[in-house]
């Protein structure tokens, strides 16, 4: 009897072992998938997120045109939409309040910023100068043109040479207009005064066509000052013109866009350089110079320009 109850109460135990074992093991693995913690990812999440805020803030709206949009069209809603930049454009519209309703005179093409002068009238050339300048095309050769190797944003001297006739008794070489910004060559035009492209961009094969027409151009377009206009026009009637590229050292480009004109003197200056020019373009043949140098300069006329008309004044 004795050992009955013994070998009961050690099959209780070992059954009571077993559990005890088996539940410490269930215990012991419930843990284990909460070993990684979710806290991380959310963590990163939220550091990016607030990151990207942050920097969203710093972003500047832009309204950007969405397609192509035809010349005297009204703009929709549907052309626009708000790009986030980190420097927006100068002058660029931030809203589309500000574009919606209103008709660009020109075509714009999608992926556009717009602006203010995206809705100007004028084309391509007219926004390519100031209002102190005018555009003048000078048609040119292999030779009056530097060889065809002129390009957009160049600038040129003006040259004038007299031959000797009956009506000009000494032949001459001068500059009639200095430092003149060129604008085009044939159908090649450089930037506007908002610093975007005249034309449209070109895939690599029409660029290359375009250069290979530019070189074999007749015709450049010209930015000269107002008060030369009459001049130059005078000039290429009477003589014949050469184009002499000046150095890109000069940085006269640079001065262009940071607004620098040219002062009144070095116009002033142009015009005096003159030797000739002014007898022929008012008809009458120079007179040969007078001996006496002091009474010779004395006598010395004053051109006087008053628009187109031209005359000489005795002091």
């Amino acid at each position: 009897m004795n050992s009955r109850v013994t070998m009961g109460l050690a099959g209780l135990l070992l059954l009571g072992a077993i559990f005890v074992g088996y539940w410490g093991f269930v215990l012991s693995r419930q843990p284990a998938p909460v070993a990684a913690p979710v806290v991380a990812p959310t963590t990163t999440t939220t550091v990016e997120k607030t990151v990207a805020s942050a920097e969203d803030q710093t972003r500047q709206p832009v309204v950007v045109l969405t397609r192509d949009v035809p010349p005297f069209t009204p703009l929709t809603a549907a052309d626009l939409t708000i790009e986030k930049l980190r420097s927006a454009p100068a002058g660029s519209l931030g809203s589309l309040e500000q574009a919606v309703g209103r008709t660009p005179w020109r075509q714009l093409k999608a992926g556009t910023w717009l602006s203010d002068d995206s809705f100007e009238a004028g084309g391509a050339l007219a926004r390519m100068i100031r209002s102190n300048e005018r555009a003048l095309a000078v048609a040119v050769d292999e030779v009056i043109g530097a060889a065809g190797q002129l390009t957009p944003g160049d600038y040129v001297d003006v040259l004038l040479f007299l031959r000797q006739d009956s009506s000009n008794l000494q032949q001459s070489a001068q500059i009639v207009v200095p430092a003149m910004r060129v604008l085009g060559v044939g159908e090649q035009y450089g930037l506007t005064n908002d610093g975007q492209p005249a034309t449209p961009a070109l895939s690599a094969d029409d660029k290359l066509k375009q250069d290979q027409r530019r070189i074999a151009a007749r015709t450049v377009v010209l930015a000269v000052p107002e008060q030369l206009l009459s001049r130059l026009m005078l000039a290429t009637q009477v003589g014949t013109l050469r184009l002499a590229v000046r150095s890109s050292e000069e940085q006269r480009l640079a001065k262009y866009w940071a607004g620098a004109d040219a002062a009144p003197g070095k116009l002033d200056s142009a015009n005096s350089q003159l030797f000739q020019f002014t007898q022929l373009a008012l008809g009458a043949a120079p007179k040969s110079p007078a001996s006496g140098g002091h009474s010779a300069a004395a006598r010395a006329p004053i051109e006087v320009i008053r628009g187109n008309q031209i005359s000489q004044q005795t002091p």
